[in-house]
């Protein structure tokens, strides 16, 4: 998706309105450039004059909430804002919206940042109720910007607001390296799966790791992959991928509901992130094959065969598991376990968790690494997967001396 991401939902609306949430065009949104290098951003006189008077003005009733800076899974400050409009001002044959707003640094006031964004209102009967809601966001580093937004519908009706944003790491945080550099403004990135810049190994230590990863929502029931679930599963593969004492990667991205492996590669020098992403959006959530519901074990059957297939012929330093919790009925059989333990692999898992006081318990992944003796962090926060993974490196390190025999290619 290029520029600054964006969605609909119509609240309360009618079912004219409830179309909009399918047809709006949110790949629209854009970050405007000058036709001159160097140059000033050219915006139509009308629009330029409501950026820079920064008068608040409603000819267009709206409601603007500015949605604070927050660090995500993908080490990037993401700000933005939320929009209410009432049905009733937008109804007709069609309407356009069109958003433009700056996004100026405090500390580079000289270089501010465009974004422009149109929406293509579907038909709406005059008595419409209820309203309609926008958001739009754009992606920061550390540092205070001021953001001068307005948006404006075919009859040249304005809504403007201004408003302060600030992006800064908590004294938590401190040891988290944002994406993004001091003070710059960039289109949010919407492209999970785009591919990583290449990485510089060091040859000296060159840790090879097998990777297990269950590509699922954290709601189980839900019929589509959300972004920040997507964001925060890629997010954990990237910063494997990025660490430059990891020579080698087999990568094994699996989903529970389908019980099916939906990509592999094995042993390469870095991860291919789009025929990942290739490959995830194949996975139909929501629907389960006949065969499985025949058997009420099927999932824990395919977990176990699975942890039997890539475990028990692992070459590598170290088997990371990832993904959202994943609570079965039954555990992985004992003995298989057992046969499991002879390998004498260092084990781990990143288990993605938002809301660990909701579910506190282990699932049956972190079941199984218990019982092999590895370690289970629970990634709820950025901060949680930079200490998860320098913890597994440190572990690596101790283990490389005893796992050499395993892990030196033939």
């Amino acid at each position: 998706m290029n520029g600054v991401g964006g969605r609909i939902v119509a609240v309360l609306a009618t079912g004219a309105a409830c179309g909009w949430l399918g047809s709006a065009p949110l790949n629209a949104q854009n970050m405007l450039h000058s036709r001159i290098q160097g140059g000033p951003v050219q915006l139509l006189p009308s629009d330029a004059a409501v950026i820079e008077t920064e008068e608040a003005r409603k000819d267009l009733p709206c409601n603007v909430t500015p949605l604070k800076a927050v660090l995500g899974f993908d080490l990037r400050f993401h700000a933005g804002y939320g929009v209410t409009l009432p049905l009733r001002e937008i109804a007709g044959n069609g309407d356009t919206l069109t958003m433009v707003f700056k996004v100026t640094s405090a500390e580079n006031k000289q270089s501010p940042a465009f974004f422009s964004q149109k929406f293509n209102v579907p038909p709406l009967d005059e008595d419409s109720k209820g309203e309609t809601y926008l958001e739009g966001t754009f992606d920061v580093g550390e540092g205070s910007y001021h953001v001068d937004w307005m948006m404006r519908d075919r009859m040249e009706r304005v809504c403007s607001s201004d408003w302060d944003v600030t992006a800064s790491l908590t004294s938590q945080d401190q040891n988290v390296k944002p994406e993004i550099g001091l003070s710059e403004i960039e289109a949010a990135e919407r492209d999970f799966f785009r591919p990583d810049p290449p990485v510089t190994r060091t040859p000296s230590e060159n840790y090879r790791v097998k990777l297990l990863v269950n590509f699922a929502p954290q709601n189980s029931s839900s019929a589509a992959m959300p972004p920040i679930d997507t964001s925060a599963i890629v997010s954990i593969l990237r910063n494997i991928h990025r660490d430059p004492r990891i020579g080698r990667f087999s990568l094994v991205a699996f989903n529970m509901t389908d019980q099916k492996v939906v990509y592999r590669a094995e042993d390469t020098d870095h991860i291919d992130f789009p025929a990942l992403g290739k490959a995830v959006s194949g996975v139909k959530l929501g629907t389960v094959d006949y065969k499985n519901l025949a058997n009420p074990h099927s999932e824990v059957d395919f977990l176990t065969h699975l942890v039997e297939d890539e475990l028990g012929q692992a070459s590598a330093d170290a088997v990371i598991f990832a993904g959202p919790k994943l609570s079965l009925d039954q555990n992985v059989p004992a003995d298989v376990i057992k046969d499991l333990s002879a390998v004498n692999l260092p084990v781990f898992y990143m288990n993605y968790n938002l809301r660990p006081q909701q579910n506190p318990w282990r699932d049956s992944i972190g079941s199984m690494v218990k019982k092999l003796k590895g370690v289970e962090y629970t990634i709820s926060r950025p901060r949680d997967l930079a200490n998860a993974w320098s913890d597994i490196v440190n572990r690596m390190t101790k283990v490389k001396p005893q796992t050499a025999s395993l892990t030196s290619p033939k």
